[in-house]
């Protein structure tokens, strides 16, 4: 502590008074000995032709009396080279200065701590070299989190335009129903009050799913923007405190959750109809192919690249390279599994596929009873009641893709900074029985 006290007292003695600053080409007033740097001093003095004053004794010099201080400058860069950490940043058990950081336990340490028997098989580095690479990742993040943030105010916008357009529209239906009724004879009456109270029901209730969705949105945009700010702010700050709580801040990063309203994820809704050249054997498909089921029995095909061989699968007609796009997929018939989702063109069609995205496949998994995310490892998930029929939201750009419960828009799991370089298309894998419908 002592040292670090000596040290703080030379670092205060090689810093400017006037830009609280290291000294750069450091200058002495010959009449009171008081050094600045010269820059600072001759602006201090700009202006003036005579009677100049110390900034800070305040003693009057007659003229612009300037020594160099060229040891006081050799000194300063000496101190620079220094790299002193700060007092706070001394270990708490040892009081040596914390130059490493322990990759295992997100966390800094000193060289004591590094030859300890907590920390001696772990892999450290120099916290500069640390701080790098976790400022390169809050990066990353920031990308991510901005562009999820005009996700969020592009959806607000849509919303409220959407809203607007059915309240006028209802009020043109409003203003229709007075016309028609005030041309009709009292018998009327009574038909043209139950309609305005429906009416009426129905903007309320329009409003208070409109309030509810916007301030949802504005809530998680207030927080996208909190954490923005936070990256920021860790991004410029020095390594020792960039590394303070990162662990925290990556998983609140992680811990996002982007949830788009029913509204908005549905008008990018699209026709999907199933490719029969890419159909197992075992598929049946109905015509026009907006249904499928596993039969069992494998019909006779011809074996083209395109065609599963190895798993009961089949993907959509059209792929997508660009853009946003929502369908649904409804269960008609319960089996042993089914997959639901989108596979990239270069699936394995032939053999064994790694259920993940890594093997060109993003899907959500029912088996048994259970719904699991095909991620590695598996993800498991709860949803609130039984999803009967899912809803499938892909933004290409923005590399994501969102699975919900169709009927409640209750979010499954969203496969975020998804590497879509591929053309994509919509996916499903029936076992035991299955039988689905596009919607």
């Amino acid at each position: 502590m002592a040292a670090a006290a000596q040290l703080g007292n030379l670092q205060e003695e090689a810093t400017c008074s006037i830009c609280l600053d290291y000294f750069t080409d450091p200058v002495m007033i010959i009449d009171c000995g008081h050094n600045f740097c010269r820059s600072c001093i001759t602006q201090s003095w700009e202006g003036r032709d005579g009677n100049f004053p110390c900034p800070e004794c305040r003693e009057i010099s007659s003229g612009k009396n300037l020594r160099p201080n060229r040891q006081l400058g050799n000194m300063v860069e000496m101190l620079k080279q220094l790299h002193l950490p700060p007092e706070e940043n001394l270990c708490e058990t040892h009081n040596q200065a914390q130059l490493l950081f322990c990759a295992e336990d997100q966390r800094m340490i000193c060289w004591v701590c590094r030859e300890s028997k907590e920390h001696k098989t772990h892999s450290a580095s120099p916290i500069e070299e640390a701080a790098e690479e976790h400022k390169v990742k809050l990066q990353e993040w920031l990308l991510v989190l901005k562009k999820q943030e005009g996700y969020f105010l592009e959806s607000r916008l849509k919303e409220e335009e959407q809203y607007k357009s059915l309240r006028n529209k209802l009020r043109s239906e409003k203003n229709k129903i007075e016309s028609e009724f005030e041309k009709l004879l009292q018998l009327l009456k009574e038909n043209e009050q139950a309609l305005h109270r429906s009416l009426e029901e129905m903007e309320k209730k329009m409003t208070m799913i409109e309030n509810a969705n916007i301030t949802k949105l504005s809530n998680q945009i207030t927080a996208l923007k909190a954490l923005i700010t936070e990256i920021e702010k860790k991004s410029e700050a020095p390594a020792w405190e960039l590394l303070k709580d990162v662990r925290s801040t990556l998983s609140r990063c992680n811990n996002v959750k982007i949830q788009y309203p029913e509204m908005v994820v549905k008008s990018y809704k699209v026709m999907v109809t199933l490719d029969p050249d890419t159909a197992h054997p075992g598929l049946l498909l109905s015509e026009g192919g907006r249904r499928v089921r596993e039969t069992g029995t494998a019909q006779t095909l011809p074996d083209t690249p395109k065609r599963f061989t190895y798993y009961p699968c089949v993907l959509g007609s059209e792929g997508f390279t660009s853009g946003r796009y929502y369908w649904e997929v409804q269960l008609l018939q319960e089996g042993r599994a089914r997959h639901v989702g989108v596979a990239a063109e270069s699936v394995n069609r032939k053999g064994e596929i790694p259920w993940s995205p890594e093997g060109g496949v993003w899907a959500v998994l029912w088996c048994d009873g259970q719904y699991k995310a095909l991620t590695r490892p598996r993800t498991p998930l709860a949803p609130r009641e039984k999803p009967l029929m899912l809803g499938v939201y892909l933004d290409y750009e923005g590399g994501r893709l969102s699975l919900y419960n169709a009927d409640s828009m209750e979010l499954l799991y969203s496969f975020l900074q998804a590497p879509f370089t591929q053309r994509l298309f919509p996916y499903f894998g029936v076992w035991g029985g299955v039988e689905l419908r596009l919607v």
